[in-house]
This record gives structure tokens, sequence and C-alpha cells, in this order.
């Protein structure tokens, strides 16, 4: 086919420096940035040029949000343009509320809403403790979910899990409808079954876009975008896990604001630059202290606030 011009595209997977792009008409092929470093990621709306059977991106559009954690090494971009991001945590084994903040706190910097999905529902006991834990985050106003997603070869009777599983199906196919979602989730949360559930192909699909971006090589992408149906106005992008989740973009003085049981209070302090530290007058400790406080910070809360901003003032890097 002959192209003339520059033409649309959307970033629908990465590796390195090849990314692979989809038309409008639906066709996907290889395309390169120009210069030696690449700031294209998936979700990314780009232009780009033909050259040969590949392409050449000439322009990136402007992002509404760009999903990403910064260490004192790097920067690692998730995805752009999202209207949401799912975190997925699990009953058992146990989860960190402090990498669970952590990824609410970045996605509050780039107002994407987040919905937090707690997994194993069917760990009665596991479940209970970790839905009670959640609590502080269900005040806030944060959206929370139950799933109980298992591998198929966990599942004795398939048809009868299924049947069981279709109201939470129906649950999480309400909130995905009509959106852009990316999933994050640590090691052992169900992440990969949560995929393999809504996209039974997504292996096959997998490989074929690993195939196609690395010439035969099954080397896995970083993050990849998949439509959810056929009208396509429903997508899921799959992320790498994490075991860190760097915050070095985020100024320690903006943290507050980002923490929604902390900016309620902040406007009751009695100084402008209040760190809520150690500050008279601070209207977060002052909250903490009364019983009855409304919209009141949990002790682990102020733990993680005053560790992070510990991290963030630390200016060595």
């Amino acid at each position: 086919m002959l192209r003339l011009g520059l033409e649309n595209g959307l970033v629908v997977a990465g590796f390195g420096r090849h990314v692979l792009v989809e038309t409008p008409n639906g066709e996907r092929l290889i395309c390169h940035p120009r210069g030696k470093k690449s700031s294209v990621v998936v979700g990314d709306k780009i232009q780009w040029l033909a050259s040969k059977d590949e392409g050449t991106i000439e322009k990136i559009e402007p992002r509404k949000n760009l999903f990403y954690r910064q260490d004192e090494v790097r920067t690692k971009s998730f995805a752009a343009n999202l209207d949401q991001v799912l975190i997925l945590v699990a009953a058992e084994p146990e989860f960190s509320e402090n990498q669970l903040a952590r990824a609410l706190i970045a996605a509050e910097a780039e107002h994407i809403k987040p919905i937090v999905a707690l997994n194993k529902s069917d760990l009665t006991e596991p479940f209970a403790r970790a839905w009670a834990r959640l609590q502080p985050y269900r005040d806030m106003g944060y959206e929370l979910i139950s799933l109980a997603l298992k591998p198929k070869s966990e599942i004795p009777d398939f048809k009868a899990e299924i049947s069981a599983e279709i109201p939470q199906n129906d649950l999480l196919t309400r909130v995905l409808e009509g959106k852009t979602t990316l999933v994050l989730g640590p090691s052992g949360s169900g992440k990969s079954t949560l995929i393999n559930t809504l996209l039974p192909n997504a292996k096959v699909l997998t490989q074929e876009i690993s195939q196609a971006l690395n010439s035969g090589k099954h080397t896995t992408t970083s993050t990849t975008w998949y439509w959810l149906d056929d009208a396509k106005t429903t997508a899921l992008i799959d992320s790498p896990g994490f075991q860190e989740f760097g915050l070095k973009h985020i100024d320690a003085m903006h943290l507050a604001s980002y923490m929604p049981d902390f900016k309620v209070h902040v406007p009751e302090c009695k100084f402008y630059n209040c760190t809520h530290l150690h500050e008279p007058g601070c209207g977060v400790i002052n909250s903490m202290k009364l019983a009855s406080s409304q919209h009141k910070i949990s002790l682990e809360r102020y733990r993680i606030y005053s560790s992070l901003f510990a991290e963030l003032s630390d200016k060595r890097y």
C-alpha cells in the first residue's frame, strides 16, 4: 500500500526502541522514534511517516496524563492517556500498604482515577483482615472492589466456578467498560490471571507482538494494550510487575495534597508551608489527636507520609 505524508496511530506495545503502532483502520506495524532516545510510551497518540514496510515516529500528540514512577536511577513510564488505574492486591500473601499508597499518590499526581481491587475473596479470614486494612481507603472515597480470580488449573469444576463468579465478573466489566485502564499488581496478586480471564488469547497476542517487534525472538514486551471489545471503546493495558515504586518526581511539600485523608486537613494548618511533622497549629496533627475526628488519619498512613516525606526531601540525588 502506497503511503504519502504523515498518518495517525496509537502505540499499543513497545520493547526497547521499537514500538508497535495501530492505525485507525486496525493495521499494526513497527515504528521507530527519530534520534537515539525514545520517549514514546504505550497509549501515546502519534503521527508517523512510512519508511519501506515500517514507520518513523515524527510527532507525539499532547498527552492528557502519563503514569510513571521514578527512583534515584531512572524513570519508568507505564502508559499515557489513561482514564483509570486498577491496582490489584491480594488478601494473601499480605499486600504492602506502602506500595499501595505510592501507586495511589502517583495516580493522584497525574489526575488519574485509581480503583483498588482486592483479590482472593474466597479466602475468608485473610480476606476479612485485608478488607479491614483497606477501610481508611474506603473512607477517603476510593472505589474498592472484591475479586476471587483463580487460574484454571486450580479449579476442579471450572463451569461451577465461572457460574459462582458471574456477579464479580459483571462488576469488573462495568468498571472497565468504555475506559482505558492500566492494570498494576505485584507478584502474587493475580494480575496474570485477571488478564487471562478477560482476554483468553492474551498469551497468543503477546507472542505475536514479541515476534513482530523482535524478528521472531519471544521477548516479553514491557507494556501491552489490549482491546476488550470489537468496537474498540474499552482497553486494558497490562504492565510489568514491580517490587519498588519510586516517587522521586513528587515534591515533598506537595505530598499531602496527593493523600486525600491529609489534604482535607491542610487548610486547617496555621502555617502555609507546614510539613505536618512538628509544627504547632498543624491541622493534620491535631486531627489525629481527636478520637472523634472526621476523616481521621490512621497511624499507619501517618507513618507512610513521614517516611515518604523524608525520602523525597533527600537532596543527595
